[in-house]
């Protein structure tokens, strides 16, 4: 069984989930790999923090083209930083990359970009990518103003799309946020999937080791 990790909107934590979840499934002596279908943002050795990440937190030897089938220099939304390219984002190609990936790994941790319907071409969005991996998805929330009517939006747009919601993770991403627990509870209330987990602030990036002890991935159908 593999996944599609989504969030609620950009920096939630979808790629410290996803290294938790690599994390997570590698101590149960799976073979794991992560992919980052499009990734935008890269340093000047022509990298992306989220790839390597991803790289790093799998653990078999991988391509980062395997990975990461289209990288873009620029941070901005993937369908304006592939037209900056000159490159149209073709959902089939990352299809056949996650194919390949399945081929290798027992568990594949595909990390959508943005949100869940951001564009990645003129016609197509993250959802019809989700869509054509048919991959049960995994939805993290950045818990901050804001969140509830996201999570339940995006949650809702999950299932329409006729995927399995099969858990979400609740990242507290803004630590001076009030009555965070309330608004965790009232999201259990209303999310007909289970609660993996509650990632708390931290004032630096966290090990996505000491996360993957905060997932409960029994939860999940695999």
């Amino acid at each position: 069984m593999s996944y599609f990790i989504t969030g609620t909107d950009t920096n939630v934590g979808k790629t410290l989930v996803s290294c938790a979840l690599l994390q997570g499934f590698a101590a149960q002596g799976l073979r794991v790999a992560g992919m980052k279908p499009v990734a935008a943002g890269c340093d000047q050795q022509g990298l992306n923090e989220d790839v390597e990440q991803l790289l790093a937190a799998g653990n078999l030897s991988l391509s980062r083209e395997a990975v990461n089938p289209y990288c873009f220099a620029q941070a901005m939304a993937p369908h304006l930083a592939a037209q900056l390219s000159g490159v149209r984002i073709d959902l089939q190609r990352i299809a056949l990359s996650c194919r390949l990936l399945s081929e290798q790994a027992d568990i594949v941790i595909a990390e959508g970009v943005g949100g869940f319907a951001v564009p990645l071409n003129d016609e197509q969005d993250g959802a019809d990518l989700a869509c054509l991996l048919k991959l049960p998805v995994i939805l993290v929330v950045g818990i901050r103003l804001g969140c509830l009517n996201h999570a339940r939006l995006t949650a809702d747009a999950i299932v329409r799309c006729g995927l399995e919601l099969a858990g979400w993770v609740a990242n507290c991403v803004d630590g001076s946020m009030s009555m965070q627990n309330e608004n965790i509870a009232a999201l259990q209330q209303r999310i007909r999937a289970p609660l993996l987990g509650v990632v708390p602030h931290y004032p630096v990036s966290p090990d996505a080791r000491d996360v993957a002890n905060l997932l409960d991935i029994s939860l999940l159908n695999h």
